[in-house]
Protein backbone atom coordinates (compact mmCIF):
# COMPACT_ATOMS: atom_id res chain seq x y z
CA UNK A 1 0.00 0.00 0.00
CA UNK A 2 3.08 2.14 0.69
CA UNK A 3 4.31 1.45 -2.94
CA UNK A 4 1.38 2.36 -4.44
CA UNK A 5 1.38 6.08 -4.28
CA UNK A 6 5.54 5.80 -5.56
CA UNK A 7 4.28 3.73 -8.73
CA UNK A 8 1.94 6.42 -9.49
CA UNK A 9 4.31 8.91 -9.44
CA UNK A 10 6.91 7.00 -10.97
CA UNK A 11 7.42 7.59 -15.12
CA UNK A 12 9.00 4.90 -17.42
CA UNK A 13 12.56 5.01 -17.53
CA UNK A 14 15.33 4.61 -15.20
CA UNK A 15 14.56 5.32 -11.63
CA UNK A 16 17.67 6.46 -9.05
CA UNK A 17 17.66 4.04 -6.61
CA UNK A 18 18.69 6.70 -3.95
CA UNK A 19 15.75 8.28 -4.41
CA UNK A 20 13.27 4.96 -4.92
CA UNK A 21 15.03 3.81 -1.43
CA UNK A 22 14.35 7.18 0.41
CA UNK A 23 10.62 6.60 -1.07
CA UNK A 24 9.92 2.89 -0.45
CA UNK A 25 11.48 4.11 3.50
CA UNK A 26 13.89 1.52 5.09
CA UNK A 27 14.02 -2.57 4.63
CA UNK A 28 14.97 -5.07 1.84
CA UNK A 29 12.83 -4.89 -1.44
CA UNK A 30 13.20 -7.74 -3.10
CA UNK A 31 13.89 -7.63 -7.08
CA UNK A 32 15.25 -4.30 -6.66
CA UNK A 33 18.24 -3.92 -9.36
CA UNK A 34 19.80 -0.97 -11.55
CA UNK A 35 17.87 -1.90 -14.33
CA UNK A 36 14.12 -1.93 -12.10
CA UNK A 37 11.30 0.51 -13.47
CA UNK A 38 7.59 0.69 -12.85
CA UNK A 39 6.68 -1.12 -16.08
CA UNK A 40 8.29 -4.06 -14.54
CA UNK A 41 5.87 -4.54 -11.30
CA UNK A 42 2.86 -6.53 -12.39
CA UNK A 43 -0.44 -5.37 -12.62
CA UNK A 44 -2.46 -8.26 -10.55
CA UNK A 45 -3.46 -7.24 -7.09
CA UNK A 46 -5.92 -5.91 -4.59
CA UNK A 47 -8.14 -3.08 -5.61
CA UNK A 48 -8.31 0.54 -3.66
CA UNK A 49 -11.70 0.97 -2.19
CA UNK A 50 -12.13 3.66 -4.60
CA UNK A 51 -12.18 0.89 -7.48
CA UNK A 52 -15.26 -0.19 -8.99
CA UNK A 53 -16.56 -3.63 -8.80
CA UNK A 54 -16.24 -6.26 -11.39
CA UNK A 55 -18.67 -6.81 -13.73
CA UNK A 56 -19.40 -10.24 -12.91
CA UNK A 57 -19.41 -9.20 -9.35
CA UNK A 58 -21.52 -5.80 -10.42
CA UNK A 59 -25.20 -7.48 -9.40
CA UNK A 60 -24.35 -9.32 -6.46
CA UNK A 61 -26.49 -8.77 -3.38
CA UNK A 62 -24.49 -9.73 -0.32
CA UNK A 63 -27.06 -11.12 2.35
CA UNK A 64 -26.06 -12.47 5.99
CA UNK A 65 -26.33 -15.97 6.48
CA UNK A 66 -29.61 -18.08 7.88
CA UNK A 67 -29.71 -17.95 11.31
CA UNK A 68 -31.99 -20.41 13.08
CA UNK A 69 -34.22 -18.87 15.85
CA UNK A 70 -34.29 -21.51 18.68
CA UNK A 71 -29.92 -21.92 18.14
CA UNK A 72 -30.04 -17.66 18.37
CA UNK A 73 -31.73 -18.19 21.69
CA UNK A 74 -29.84 -20.82 23.30
CA UNK A 75 -26.50 -18.73 22.27
CA UNK A 76 -27.99 -15.44 23.80
CA UNK A 77 -28.78 -17.58 26.82
CA UNK A 78 -25.58 -18.75 27.21
CA UNK A 79 -24.39 -15.15 26.60
CA UNK A 80 -26.17 -13.84 29.41
CA UNK A 81 -25.03 -16.67 31.89
CA UNK A 82 -21.58 -16.00 30.51
CA UNK A 83 -22.11 -12.31 31.16
CA UNK A 84 -23.31 -12.74 35.01
CA UNK A 85 -20.93 -15.63 35.59
CA UNK A 86 -17.87 -13.08 34.77
CA UNK A 87 -19.70 -9.86 36.45
CA UNK A 88 -20.01 -12.23 39.87
CA UNK A 89 -16.30 -13.39 39.36
CA UNK A 90 -15.21 -9.39 39.28
CA UNK A 91 -17.53 -8.50 41.98
CA UNK A 92 -15.86 -11.13 43.75
CA UNK A 93 -12.20 -9.91 42.90
CA UNK A 94 -13.20 -6.77 43.58
CA UNK A 95 -14.14 -7.74 47.34
CA UNK A 96 -11.22 -9.77 47.91
CA UNK A 97 -9.07 -6.93 46.89
CA UNK A 98 -11.04 -4.34 48.73
CA UNK A 99 -10.82 -6.26 51.71
CA UNK A 100 -6.91 -7.19 51.55
CA UNK A 101 -6.55 -3.17 51.35
CA UNK A 102 -8.95 -2.58 54.51
CA UNK A 103 -7.11 -5.31 56.42
CA UNK A 104 -3.52 -3.57 55.19
CA UNK A 105 -4.81 -0.05 56.01
CA UNK A 106 -6.31 -1.13 59.21
CA UNK A 107 -3.32 -3.45 60.51
CA UNK A 108 -1.21 -0.35 59.30
CA UNK A 109 -3.04 2.31 61.68
CA UNK A 110 -3.86 0.02 64.68
CA UNK A 111 -1.33 -2.54 64.84
CA UNK A 112 -0.26 -1.63 68.27
CA UNK A 113 -3.91 -1.79 69.50
CA UNK A 114 -4.61 -5.16 67.94
CA UNK A 115 -1.71 -6.66 68.96
CA UNK A 116 -2.30 -5.50 72.86
CA UNK A 117 -6.06 -7.05 72.39
CA UNK A 118 -4.83 -9.91 70.29
CA UNK A 119 -2.63 -10.35 73.75
CA UNK A 120 -5.25 -9.85 76.30
CA UNK A 121 -7.49 -12.07 74.63
CA UNK A 122 -4.65 -14.79 74.18
CA UNK A 123 -4.06 -14.40 77.94
CA UNK A 124 -8.05 -14.82 78.86
CA UNK A 125 -8.53 -18.11 76.12
CA UNK A 126 -5.78 -19.70 78.15
CA UNK A 127 -7.36 -19.00 81.89
CA UNK A 128 -10.37 -20.35 80.48
CA UNK A 129 -9.11 -23.53 79.19
CA UNK A 130 -7.41 -23.41 82.46
CA UNK A 131 -10.15 -23.73 84.20
CA UNK A 132 -12.70 -25.76 81.84
CA UNK A 133 -9.62 -28.03 82.19
CA UNK A 134 -9.71 -28.06 86.10
CA UNK A 135 -13.46 -28.71 85.35
CA UNK A 136 -12.99 -32.11 83.18
CA UNK A 137 -10.46 -33.35 85.78
CA UNK A 138 -12.60 -32.89 88.43
CA UNK A 139 -15.70 -34.44 86.84
CA UNK A 140 -13.25 -37.60 85.51
CA UNK A 141 -12.58 -37.74 89.41
CA UNK A 142 -15.86 -37.76 90.49
CA UNK A 143 -17.12 -40.33 87.61
CA UNK A 144 -14.26 -42.60 88.70
CA UNK A 145 -15.50 -42.54 92.28
CA UNK A 146 -18.56 -42.83 91.17
CA UNK A 147 -17.16 -46.28 88.98
CA UNK A 148 -15.22 -47.84 92.13
CA UNK A 149 -18.04 -47.27 94.26
CA UNK A 150 -20.82 -49.16 91.80
CA UNK A 151 -18.37 -51.64 91.50
CA UNK A 152 -17.82 -52.12 95.00
CA UNK A 153 -21.63 -52.60 95.91
CA UNK A 154 -21.88 -54.80 92.94
CA UNK A 155 -18.71 -56.82 94.21
CA UNK A 156 -20.41 -56.54 98.22
CA UNK A 157 -23.57 -57.73 96.90
CA UNK A 158 -22.37 -60.78 94.60
CA UNK A 159 -20.51 -61.48 98.75
CA UNK A 160 -23.68 -61.91 100.18
CA UNK A 161 -25.39 -63.76 97.45
CA UNK A 162 -22.56 -65.74 97.93
CA UNK A 163 -22.79 -66.44 101.65
CA UNK A 164 -26.60 -67.00 101.54
CA UNK A 165 -25.94 -69.85 98.63
CA UNK A 166 -23.43 -71.18 101.02
CA UNK A 167 -25.46 -71.09 104.20
CA UNK A 168 -28.16 -72.69 102.46
CA UNK A 169 -26.04 -75.37 101.04
CA UNK A 170 -24.65 -76.43 104.23
CA UNK A 171 -27.94 -76.35 106.06
CA UNK A 172 -29.07 -78.87 102.72
CA UNK A 173 -25.65 -81.00 103.88
CA UNK A 174 -26.54 -80.58 108.14
CA UNK A 175 -30.57 -81.83 106.97
CA UNK A 176 -28.89 -84.64 104.83
CA UNK A 177 -26.60 -85.98 107.15
CA UNK A 178 -29.46 -85.70 110.11
CA UNK A 179 -31.72 -87.79 107.83
CA UNK A 180 -28.82 -90.44 106.78
CA UNK A 181 -28.86 -91.62 110.71
CA UNK A 182 -32.51 -93.10 109.57
CA UNK A 183 -31.06 -94.66 106.51
CA UNK A 184 -31.26 -98.25 105.90
CA UNK A 185 -27.61 -99.71 105.66
CA UNK A 186 -26.02 -102.95 105.20
CA UNK A 187 -24.93 -102.78 109.18
CA UNK A 188 -28.66 -102.31 110.47
CA UNK A 189 -30.60 -104.56 107.84
CA UNK A 190 -31.26 -106.95 109.98
CA UNK A 191 -32.46 -104.88 112.99
CA UNK A 192 -34.59 -102.77 110.76
CA UNK A 193 -35.92 -106.04 109.35
CA UNK A 194 -36.92 -107.24 112.90
CA UNK A 195 -38.09 -103.60 113.95
CA UNK A 196 -40.46 -103.44 111.05
CA UNK A 197 -41.83 -107.45 111.65
CA UNK A 198 -42.22 -106.01 115.24
CA UNK A 199 -44.37 -102.91 114.87
CA UNK A 200 -46.45 -103.69 111.92
CA UNK A 201 -48.10 -101.04 110.40
CA UNK A 202 -51.52 -100.69 108.10
CA UNK A 203 -51.04 -97.76 105.85
CA UNK A 204 -54.86 -99.01 104.32
CA UNK A 205 -57.05 -96.41 104.78
CA UNK A 206 -59.22 -93.58 103.95
CA UNK A 207 -58.83 -89.90 104.33
CA UNK A 208 -61.36 -86.82 104.23
CA UNK A 209 -60.51 -83.38 102.12
CA UNK A 210 -58.58 -82.04 105.81
CA UNK A 211 -56.08 -85.18 105.77
CA UNK A 212 -57.91 -86.89 108.44
CA UNK A 213 -58.24 -91.10 108.87
CA UNK A 214 -61.63 -91.23 108.47
CA UNK A 215 -61.88 -95.41 107.48
CA UNK A 216 -59.10 -97.75 108.34
CA UNK A 217 -59.27 -101.95 107.66
CA UNK A 218 -57.68 -104.32 110.18
CA UNK A 219 -54.61 -106.25 109.60
CA UNK A 220 -55.13 -109.74 109.42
Amino acid sequence: AAMLPVLRRCRPGPVPLPALAAALGPGPVPGLCPGWSPRAVPARGRKTRHDPPSKSKASRVKLPPPVDPEELLVVQERYRQYRLVVSALRAEFRAEVLQKQREERLAAEGSVEELEEHRRLMAWNDEENARQQARRQERARKEEEEQKRRKLEIAEKQARKMEAFLEEKEKEVLQLQEEAKSFITPENLEARIEECLDNPRNYNFAIDKDGRIVKRTVLS
